[in-house]
């Protein structure tokens, strides 16, 4: 057991583990993914971000889904007054009982391509807040995605064309989603060129860290 500050590379992992719950308790539940949609009233679209734990839907939808399942509660255990302290002369203040709490742990499972998967979405995430603090690095991603395209054909010819739309364009989400089409996006990436390597490095070092778990 290790423990560790919240980082970007574990909030993200904190987000896939838990739209991976919901979807496993939406199937234990035996609904299709049409039906839960239907029950919650949001598009299979939006089910699928928050079950792909992608942080671009509200925290209210994410409760409407927990809510629908069942599990409502364990959030609303967290917004409440039971994990706070007890008040000043209360019986509870008195109370040599230690205060309750929770613990979150959170883990990769190496043995599917979760762990390349979340180290590159880090990465992406960590390279956008680069180019939005220094707009000038975004010239030297687009230098180096043009010399890919003149280095001649190659199977990522249609990827590197689509980053060409998307740093023109800024459209970070079609690189940031956790669909298949932004998985292969990031295989094919010339964002990640522009990475420093102190950057680069606390990230690998923070994914090694959750191979091992990291409780909070």
């Amino acid at each position: 057991m290790i423990t560790h500050d919240s980082s970007s590379v574990l909030q993200l992992q904190l987000l896939l583990q838990f739209g991976d719950r919901l979807r496993r308790l939406r199937k234990a539940r035996k609904l299709s993914a049409m039906q839960m949609a239907l029950q919650v009233g949001i598009s299979r679209t939006t089910l699928a971000a928050v079950e792909a734990g992608d942080p671009a839907p509200s925290i209210g939808t994410y409760l409407r889904v927990m809510t629908v399942l069942g599990v409502g509660g364990d959030l609303a255990m967290l917004a409440g007054d039971a994990l706070g302290p007890a008040v000043a002369g209360s019986a509870a203040a008195r109370s040599r009982r230690p205060a309750p709490s929770v613990q979150v742990i959170i883990s990769v499972d190496t043995s599917r391509h979760q762990v390349q998967d979340l180290q590159s979405l880090a990465l992406h995430e960590e390279a956008v807040r680069q180019v939005r603090a220094h707009p000038e690095l975004l010239a030297q991603a687009q230098e180096a995605l043009e010399n890919w395209l003149q280095s001649g054909s190659s199977r990522s010819t249609a990827l590197w064309l689509e980053w060409r739309e998307i740093l023109a364009q800024r459209k970070w989400r079609k690189a940031l989603g956790r669909t298949r089409r932004a998985q292969q996006l990031r295989q094919a990436s010339p964002l990640v060129t522009i990475l420093p390597a102190g950057a680069r490095n606390r990230i690998l070092a923070e994914v090694n860290r959750l191979k091992a778990g990291v409780h909070l």
